[in-house]
């Protein structure tokens, strides 16, 4: 006798599932019976280093996809005909977007229009979730920042995110499609790249304790941040597409922290004094910087019903214990 019919699984697409949040987001579907299809500019060159650390390499299934070339989407898209399309690719320094300006903002904004036009091309009923960003906001100078917040980008990876979301916006309302954009705070984990200030603190500080070295280079301390836990993120942008309506959320703590309060609880961690071995640097400095940024995720903790359980001093905790186990040879991403 036959057992009965299963659901079919959804499916999900996710572009820039090798970085931090793709593949945290691809870690967080799979567990919850999602097929997930990912993609790089080359899938056998790609090493997929960040699925690998979180075990689930071979779970995913991979495409080689250039988001800024319109055929390749297009191909990709048709190929896989998926549920949910979350768009996590791009240059996602903001420093690196000073160098590198043409380039970030090409990806930014062409990437997410040809998401949203082989989608209206195709004529599939997918629902897209962008990966926009605080850095839209600039600075959150008297309040946090909210869904109806003016935007005021101060580097051209805000300009660039600050334009695609006017892009999904525009889709959404004039082409009837479930779209919708996340501005996510700042959002940490192992899986962060060393040039990430919130790396080079923690490597910075074990390498001191091991006396590896004596000094630690930064550049403003006074700059302050919203601070969060990247998988915990990642659930927010799956609620976005869940949820009955296409709505773009703020996903942050709704706490500000400065650099200088990360460094002294980073340094705590390892017994030491951070005034003793943190020096600073103006050449390190950006053009133009955010002296301030915080969320305000009252509209999220409503309607989606998420909010963070980790704050900066549970990240620092996190990631300080993550760096130690990878220094014995383990792995705790």
């Amino acid at each position: 006798m036959a057992g009965p019919l299963r659901e079919t699984p959804r499916t999900a697409l996710v572009f820039g599932i090798s970085g931090q949040d793709g593949a945290y987001l691809a870690r967080h579907l799979l567990e919850r019976g999602y097929s997930v299809h990912g993609t790089s500019r080359d899938r056998e060159m790609s090493g997929f280093g960040n699925l690998a650390r979180l075990g689930i390499r071979g779970r995913a299934s991979l495409h080689s996809a250039v988001l800024t070339d319109f055929r390749s989407v297009v191909e990709v898209i048709a190929r896989v005909r998926p549920d949910e399309i979350y768009n996590l690719a791009g240059q996602s320094s903001v420093g690196l977007s000073f160098d590198q300006p043409v380039e970030t903002l090409n990806g930014s904004i062409g990437g997410t229009i040809n998401i949203l036009e082989a989608i209206r091309f195709l004529k599939l009923d997918t629902r897209f979730y962008n990966a926009s960003s605080s850095e839209c906001f600039g600075n959150t100078d008297d309040r946090p920042g909210d869904e109806a917040t003016p935007f005021h980008p101060r580097s051209p990876y805000g300009v660039g995110k600050a334009a695609a979301f006017w892009a999904v916006a525009n889709y959404r309302e004039a082409y009837g499609l479930f779209a919708c954009s996340g501005l996510l705070f700042n959002h940490e984990s192992p899986l962060r790249p060393a040039r990430y200030v919130t790396q080079k603190v923690v490597r910075g500080a074990a390498d001191i304790a091991e006396r590896k070295a004596e000094t630690l280079t930064l550049g403003a301390l006074a700059i302050a941040r919203d601070w969060g836990w990247a998988p915990e993120y990642v659930d927010a942008m799956h609620r976005m597409l869940a949820f009955d309506r296409p709505e773009d959320f703020v996903i942050a703590t709704g706490e500000l922290h400065t650099l200088e309060s990360f460094v002294e609880q980073v340094f705590a961690q390892f017994g030491l004094d951070w005034r003793q071995h943190v020096e600073t640097d103006a050449a390190l400095l950006r053009p133009s910087d955010i002296s301030r940024s915080v969320g305000d995720p009252g509209k999220a903790r409503r309607l989606l019903v998420w909010e963070a359980q980790t704050c900066m001093p549970g990240v620092v905790a996190r990631l300080v214990e993550a760096e130690m186990r990878r220094r014995h040879g383990e792995d705790a991403a």
